[in-house]
């Protein structure tokens, strides 16, 4: 399995500061915010790891992460993103990474305080379809709220 790891967007919400640093190199406790996701990532048996990012503080990745060695990789890439596309328009950057195998897609500003181990093995073995991750939080309508039925999301409802 690949990891693919989403670090664009602009960060509005968190200006000034990322008017001069990507949101997902910005400190969490010790370490730059994207450390989290790649360690989950990692920790959860994947190698090869895909950085999508973009603006203009997207070398700053290559400066900090390197090679990956440090987190025990194989392999980590780059794809820039030009402009504001999305989640969709970056996971479409990791097509040619993909290849084809199964991929797991980590926003890089989520920290998982579980290990994704277990969810991954279970993807492996599975024979198609996908796996998502949800979490209960107080206020969900701010991000999103899944509406479910027998086991598959219909439709995800949010404040606008």
């Amino acid at each position: 399995m690949k990891g693919i790891v989403l670090a664009g967007g602009l960060g509005t919400r968190l200006y000034p500061i990322t008017k001069i640093t990507n949101k997902h190199l910005m400190p969490v406790y010790n370490k730059p915010m994207v450390f989290y996701p790649i360690r989950t990532l990692v920790d959860a048996g994947v190698r090869e790891i895909l950085i999508v990012t973009g603006g203009s503080n997207a070398g700053d990745f290559l400066r900090i992460l390197r090679n990956g060695e440090e987190f025990g990789m194989k392999q980590l890439s780059y794809r820039y993103q030009e402009g504001e596309g999305g989640i969709a328009a970056a996971l479409s950057l990791a097509e040619d990474f993909a290849a084809g195998d199964p991929i797991c897609v980590i926003l890089g500003d989520n920290i998982y305080e579980n290990s994704l181990r277990r969810s991954a093995d279970a993807f492996a073995r599975q024979k198609k379809g996908a796996r998502i991750h949800l979490k209960q939080v107080e206020n969900a309508q701010r991000f999103g709220v899944p509406v479910m039925q027998d086991g598959r999301i219909l439709r995800i409802d949010a404040e606008v």
